[in-house]
């Protein structure tokens, strides 16, 4: 093994230790954990290391999936694909119900995105089945406002997150200590990089959704962006649809996610693509974090993941 090869495997190691030890923290100092999934490539790879940290034993948590009714069907495909190999049990809470349960007002426009929405039925599903901490996919790398976010990120009873609330976290210590009607979001793989995810996938031999590979797909070009065609979004008569060779950086909705030109077929062709790109996979493919300078922040702080 060469030395570049041989770094990178300890690097990886490193990460993947971390990364179980925190779950293993969750399992250890939480009643009622959850693990959120939504068929992407990093809660994928979350889902491998809880495998890996309590195998063969039972996960101490349920797989839990907010759906917001936009998603792409091949991540839906994925994840019930996978919940059904591993033999957990998954939860899934839809928005559509949360909308009509609600009497909420969905967003109008041409690309009119439930993920305002998807934060009232986190909440609601967080109440339902009591959980004190949910895990996800979710890294620093990403975007702005997750770079302030600590591993073990205390929200209020409303769902809300204070930066000025962060804890520190010194030595691997993490302090899951919350009052009635808190609970922690717990970010496993917050230190990991996108080029480190697949670097993992790649060691590791984790399947993933064809979305995350080349392929043709009808498309409408949006201020420089590719959006997936979709009953979702709306069609203007100057729009033009077409045909092209993309593949998604990252999975959100159907109406928020944009594509990226691509002719990479498998994970080396993807890694050489992140490694000579200069944009984040959501600053690049993301229209919802274009609302505004802070507009990830404004979610987090109502509540979203």
């Amino acid at each position: 093994m060469s030395n570049q090869h041989s770094y990178q495997s300890d690097y990886l190691d490193q990460l993947e230790s971390e990364a179980i030890h925190i779950l293993r923290e969750v399992a250890g100092q939480f009643e009622r954990p959850a693990l959120l999934f939504s068929g992407g490539k990093d809660s994928i790879t979350l889902v491998h290391l809880a495998l890996k940290a309590f195998r063969p034993g039972r996960l101490p948590f349920p797989l839990v999936h907010i759906d917001t009714g936009h998603n792409f069907p091949e991540a839906l495909t994925f994840r019930d694909e996978l919940a059904a190999r591993i033999g957990e049990r998954l939860i899934i809470r839809e928005v559509q119900e949360t909308i009509r349960q609600r009497q909420l007002t969905e967003p109008g426009g041409k690309f009119a995105s439930r993920n305002a929405l998807q934060t009232f039925t986190l909440l609601d599903t967080i109440e339902e089945f009591g959980f004190d901490a949910c895990i996800g996919g979710a890294r620093r790398d990403e975007e702005k406002a997750r770079a302030k976010e600590r591993i073990f990120s205390i929200r209020d009873e409303f769902g809300g997150w204070d930066p000025k609330r962060q804890r520190p976290e010194l030595w691997n210590t993490y302090n899951g200590r919350i009052h009635k009607g808190e609970n922690v979001r717990v970010f496993p793989i917050s230190n990991w990089t996108e080029l480190d995810v697949w670097n993992y996938i790649r060691r590791e031999k984790i399947g993933l959704p064809s979305i995350y590979f080349a392929h043709e797909r009808e498309v409408l070009s949006y201020e420089g962006q590719w959006i997936a065609l979709s009953p979702f979004i709306r069609l203007d008569d100057g729009d033009r649809v077409e045909k092209r060779q993309v593949r998604y950086r990252t999975v959100g909705d159907m109406t928020c996610t944009a594509a990226v030109e691509s002719s990479a077929s498998g994970i080396d062709d993807i890694i050489r693509e992140i490694t000579a790109t200069r944009t984040s996979e959501r600053g690049e493919t993301r229209i919802d974090d274009k609302v505004s300078e802070a507009a990830m922040e404004d979610r987090k702080k109502n509540g979203y993941f």
